[in-house]
């Protein structure tokens, strides 16, 4: 047995939960924040048998998309701290991360 945590925007955690719990995966929704622009997101717990693994992947995959978002930069453009930039840098967001680890024990009570 796994245990996958799924670090996933906030804009694909609705549609991610509704088809793992269409699929028969058991999730744990957790609020989270973090990563390069500092926002929220979601993690989600998700215990997973070895043999359904690659399709847990799968569904994440399919449903978790990469996108690009515009952002203003916050960092000097110089060694000599010239000053900001001030045109907004794309940036790519979006998508999953995921940790899978193995389980020593599951108890369910």
């Amino acid at each position: 047995m796994k245990l996958v945590l799924a670090v996933i925007q906030d804009a694909d955690a609705t549609a991610l939960v509704r088809v793992l719990s269409e699929n028969a995966f058991e999730v744990t929704k957790l609020a989270s924040t973090g990563g390069f622009l500092r926002e929220g997101n979601t993690t989600l717990m998700i215990g997973v048998t070895d043999e359904r693994l690659e399709e847990l992947k799968r569904r994440v995959q399919q449903t978790c998309r990469a996108r690009t978002r515009l952002v203003a930069p916050s960092m000097p453009m110089g060694e000599q701290h010239e000053g900001l930039a001030s045109d907004p840098v794309e940036v790519p967001v979006g998508g999953a991360v995921m940790f899978v680890m193995e389980v020593a024990e599951f108890v369910k009570v």
